[in-house]
C-alpha cells in the first residue's frame, strides 16, 4: 500500500485504534476519544485490513458517524484524499452546497449494499475539478462523473482496495461514471429510448436506480418526491418494456434467416453484427419495431452502403 511519508514513528496498533474507533461510531455506539492515525500507521496495515474496517463503516447504521471519525482521525486524508477534498466544498461559497455534507447523506440515505455504498461515497469525487462558475453566478460540474471514473481508477492503482474483486470494482466504477443517467429521464422518452437505457446500464440498472434514489438530498419535500417519482416511473417504464419485449420481440422472429436469404450472406459472425445494428436502429426510432419482416429488408436495402451490404 503506497502511502505519503509520515516522519512519525509508525503504529499499526494505533491505525486499528483509529479505525475501529471509526466503525464503532458508524455502528451507533457511544463516541470514544479521537484517536489520530498517522500516515506511517496506515502505511503498516494491509489494505485488506483498511478496506475491511471501511466496507463495515459504509453499511452500517450511521455511515456518516463513521465517515466523521474517519476525518477527525486523520484517515480520511490519508487513505482517501479524493474525498477528503470534499470537505468544506461548497459550503454556501458559490451558491452550491457542502459537496461533503452531501455525499455523507447519499451515502446514508442509500440502500446497504457495498456497490452502492461505495459508489455513494465516490459520485462526486470529480466535483473539486471541474467545478467552474458562469457569468451569472450559475455553479457547474461539467463531466464530473466522467472526470471521478478516472480518480477512482488512480484511486485504485495507488491504494489497491479491492484488489482481485474486478466485478465489485466495475460496479462502483460504473456508478460513479454514469451517476447522473436516471435523473435526466423525462415522460417524453420514448419505449425506443427506455429500452436503449436498460441495454446501455445492463446489469447495473438496480444498483444505479438506488444510487439515483440515494443522491436526492434536496430540503424542499415536495422536490423530493417529484424526484423520486421521476426515477419510480422509468424504473416502471423499464420493467414494462422488458416485459413486452419477453412476450414479442422487438424484430420478428426469423429475420436473420431473411436477411442471409435476401442478400446471400451465408451463417457467419457478420451477420450477428448486422442484426445489431439494425437492434441500435429500431432503438433509436430510426425504424419502427415489431413490423413485419419485410420492413426491415427493405430498409437494409435503402441503406446498403451503411450495414456493409450488397446493393
Amino acid at each position: 500500500m503506497s502511502l505519503p511519508h509520515d516522519p512519525t514513528p509508525p503504529s499499526a496498533e494505533r491505525a486499528v485504534r483509529a479505525l475501529e474507533r471509526a466503525v464503532r461510531a458508524a455502528a451507533g455506539q457511544a463516541h470514544e476519544p479521537i484517536v489520530v492515525a498517522h500516515a506511517g500507521d496506515l502505511q503498516a496495515l494491509p489494505a485488506g485490513v483498511v478496506r475491511g474496517a471501511l466496507d463495515q463503516i459504509l453499511v452500517a447504521a450511521s455511515p456518516e458517524d463513521g465517515l466523521d471519525c474517519l476525518l477527525e482521525g486523520g484517515v480520511l486524508s490519508v487513505v482517501l484524499p479524493e474525498v477528503d477534498a470534499l470537505v468544506g466544498f461548497g459550503d454556501g461559497e458559490w451558491r452550491h452546497k457542502d459537496v461533503w455534507k452531501h455525499t455523507k447523506q447519499v451515502v446514508a440515505q442509500a440502500v446497504p449494499r457495498i456497490e452502492v455504498r461505495w459508489g455513494a461515497l465516490l459520485h462526486d469525487i470529480g466535483k473539486v475539478k471541474t467545478r467552474t462558475i458562469g457569468p451569472d453566478g450559475e455553479v457547474h460540474f461539467f463531466a464530473h462523473a466522467e472526470v471521478g471514473a478516472r480518480m477512482f481508477d488512480k484511486l485504485q492503482r495507488r491504494l489497491p482496495l479491492f484488489e482481485g474483486e474486478e466485478s465489485l470494482r466495475e460496479a462502483i466504477r460504473f456508478l460513479i461514471l454514469h451517476h447522473l443517467r436516471a435523473a435526466q429521464y423525462d415522460a417524453s422518452w420514448t419505449e425506443s429510448a427506455v429500452r436503449r437505457f436498460a441495454k446501455e446500464i445492463g446489469p447495473f440498472l438496480e444498483d444505479l436506480l438506488c444510487l439515483s434514489r440515494a443522491d436526492i438530498t434536496t430540503k424542499r419535500p415536495e422536490k423530493k418526491r417529484r424526484g423520486l417519482r421521476q426515477i419510480d416511473e422509468l424504473a416502471e417504464r423499464v420493467r414494462k418494456v422488458q416485459e413486452e419485449d419477453a412476450k414479442l420481440p422487438p424484430l420478428p422472429k426469423g429475420l436473420g434467416t431473411a436477411i442471409a436469404d435476401r442478400f446471400a450472406i451465408p451463417p457467419s459472425p457478420a451477420l450477428g453484427l448486422i442484426m445489431r445494428a439494425l437492434m441500435s436502429a429500431v432503438d433509436s426510432g430510426e425504424v419502427p419495431e415489431r413490423q413485419p419482416a419485410d420492413v426491415y429488408l427493405d430498409f437494409l436495402a435503402e441503406h446498403a452502403e451503411r450495414f456493409g451490404l450488397p446493393k
